[in-house]
C-alpha cells in the first residue's frame, strides 16, 4: 500500500457536518439495552438497532452523505455503485430523494430481498458473476461511458464520515444516560463502519476500546492488523454474511482502523445463525447474517466483557424471507 494523503481521511468534523446534512432524513436508531443480554454476559450490553435504518441498514447515511454532495451540474449524469444489496439500497434511495438516475452494479447471488428492494427504488441493476468477473471494473466502465459519478461503498471520506453519525449518536444517547462506551463491537468488511464509527466515538471517548468482527475465512481485516499491510481473502462467496464479503480492507479505511481499532475477532456461520436466532427469539429484532455477526461474537463469549458497558452495532436487516425462516427455526 502506497502513502494516503492525510488529507483525505475523514475528521470528526466532517462528521458533524455528515449529521447536518443527514439531519431528518436519516433514522437517529435507538440505542436499545435489554437485560437479559446484561444478564447473561454479565455487562451493560446496548445494540445500536440499524437494522431501523432507512432502507433497512446504516448503509443510507454513507450514501447520502456522498450522493447530496455532487455538485448540481454533476447530477443529471446520475450515479454509479457496486454493491451486494444494502449499499445499493442505500444509493439508490439517496439518489431518489435527490432526482438522480442510479445504476447498481449486484452480484448474481445477492439476495432476493435486497436486488427487488433495490429495484423498487428505481435503480437500474446491472448483475455480476462474483466468482469470475470484477465489479469495480464494470462501475467504472459505465462511469466512464456516462460521465456518472462513482458512490463506493466504503473507501471514501465521505461515505465514512457518513458512517461516522452512528458513533455520535452512541456517545449522545449514553451520555444522557450518564454512561459512557468502553467496549465497541462492530462488524467488518471493506472496513467503512467500522472507521467511522471509532473516529466518532473516539473523538469524544478517546478510551474506547473497539473489535472488529468478520466471518470465518473472510478475515483480511483480521489478518491485515497482524501483518500491518492490507490482506486478500481466497474466497469472494461462501458465508450466510453476504454483506461482509468485501475481499480487502479499504486503502482509506485500513489506516483508521489500523490506528484506532488494531483488534479483531472471527464468528463461524453457525455462531451467526444462532445470533440472527437469539435477536429474533429474545430481542424481537429482525437482523441479517451480516449485521448480527458483532452480536455473534458477544453471545460466543469471544470477549471478556464482564462489568464493562458494551455496544453491539446490529448493521443491517434485509434478508430474504426463507433463509431467515430457516435460520430462527435452527
Amino acid at each position: 500500500m502506497g502513502a494516503i494523503d492525510i488529507a483525505l481521511l475523514p475528521t470528526a468534523a466532517d462528521i458533524e457536518a455528515a449529521a447536518k446534512r443527514l439531519y431528518g432524513l436519516a433514522v437517529r436508531t435507538p440505542l436499545i439495552n435489554a437485560p437479559m443480554l446484561d444478564d447473561r454476559l454479565g455487562a451493560r450490553v446496548f445494540l445500536k438497532a440499524e437494522t431501523l435504518q432507512r432502507t433497512g441498514s446504516f448503509k443510507f447515511r454513507g450514501a447520502y452523505n456522498k450522493v447530496s454532495s455532487i455538485p448540481a451540474e454533476r447530477r443529471a449524469a446520475g450515479v454509479v455503485a457496486y454493491s451486494s444489496g444494502n449499499h445499493a439500497q442505500g444509493v439508490a434511495a439517496s439518489a431518489g430523494l435527490l432526482g438522480m438516475r442510479a445504476t447498481i452494479v449486484m452480484p448474481s447471488d445477492a439476495p432476493r430481498l435486497k436486488r427487488e428492494r433495490t429495484a423498487a427504488l428505481g435503480a437500474e441493476i446491472i448483475l455480476y458473476d462474483r466468482d469470475t468477473e470484477d465489479r469495480a471494473a464494470i462501475a467504472r466502465k459505465i462511469v466512464a461511458e456516462r460521465g456518472a459519478t462513482l458512490v463506493p461503498p466504503y473507501d471514501d471520506p465521505l461515505i465514512i464520515a457518513g458512517q461516522g453519525t452512528i458513533g455520535l449518536e452512541i456517545v449522545e444517547d449514553l451520555g444522557q444516560l450518564l454512561l459512557a462506551p468502553e467496549v465497541v463491537v462492530v462488524g467488518a468488511s471493506g472496513g467503512g463502519l467500522a472507521a467511522g464509527i471509532s473516529l466518532g466515538v473516539k473523538a469524544r471517548v478517546p478510551s474506547a476500546k473497539f473489535y472488529t468482527v468478520e466471518p470465518e475465512g473472510f478475515d483480511d481485516t483480521l489478518r491485515s492488523f497482524k501483518s500491518g499491510r492490507r490482506e486478500t481473502n481466497a474466497r469472494m462467496s461462501g458465508t450466510i454474511c453476504d454483506a461482509l464479503m468485501s475481499n480487502t480492507p479499504g486503502e482509506l479505511t485500513f489506516p483508521i482502523n489500523r490506528e484506532l481499532i488494531g483488534a479483531g475477532m472471527t464468528a463461524s456461520d453457525a455462531e451467526v445463525a444462532f445470533a440472527v436466532r437469539y435477536a429474533f427469539h429474545e430481542l424481537k429484532l429482525v437482523v441479517e447474517p451480516g449485521g448480527a455477526i458483532g452480536l455473534a461474537a458477544l453471545l460466543a463469549g469471544k470477549l471478556e466483557v464482564k462489568g464493562k458497558v458494551v455496544i453491539g452495532v446490529l448493521s443491517g436487516g434485509n434478508v430474504d424471507a426463507d433463509l431467515f425462516a430457516r435460520l430462527i427455526a435452527g
